[in-house]
């Protein structure tokens, strides 16, 4: 991935804004928000984030939250969008490797700031395999 989207709510910005400062080498980071911690409802700030990878704005997105719950959860209502909440980098990997996510999902309360930089890096750096998975992830499209 060349260009992605970030977004958080409140309970994610400052693992957001880590992430952001660190991810940057090679890669084209575009900042959805939130801008501060003030409190705003997070399927508003993710679902517009989402729309940006569904219009090809971005090639995929990392979003955030407290525990990451929540904006999953928001992340999957939507159309097109493949989120992973991940907690680890074999997660982050298989998520990209066999269910060709596209939006990464963490837990801004949950995860320490190394750990989530290399949960990041390693969905960044993986690729869908396709073969037998593709079956499965157009199924995905046929859901409703």
């Amino acid at each position: 991935m060349k260009k992605i989207g970030i977004a958080s709510d409140h309970g994610g910005f400052e693992l957001k804004e880590y992430l952001r400062k660190e991810l940057g080498n090679g890669i084209e980071i575009v900042d959805y928000g939130t801008k501060d911690e003030t409190s705003v409802d997070y399927p508003e700030v993710i679902g517009n984030a989402c729309k940006k990878v569904i219009s090809g704005e971005v090639e995929g997105l990392i979003a955030l939250c407290g525990t990451g719950i929540g904006a999953s959860i928001a992340a999957n209502r939507m159309k097109g969008i493949r989120a992973a909440l991940c907690h680890d980098e074999f997660t982050a990997e298989m998520s990209r490797r066999h269910n060709n996510s596209n939006v990464l999902v963490l837990g801004g309360r949950i995860l320490g700031k190394e750990l989530a930089i290399r949960i990041a890096q390693k969905w960044l750096s993986t690729s869908f395999e396709g073969g037998r998975h593709e079956r499965r992830v157009g199924q995905l499209e046929t859901l409703s």
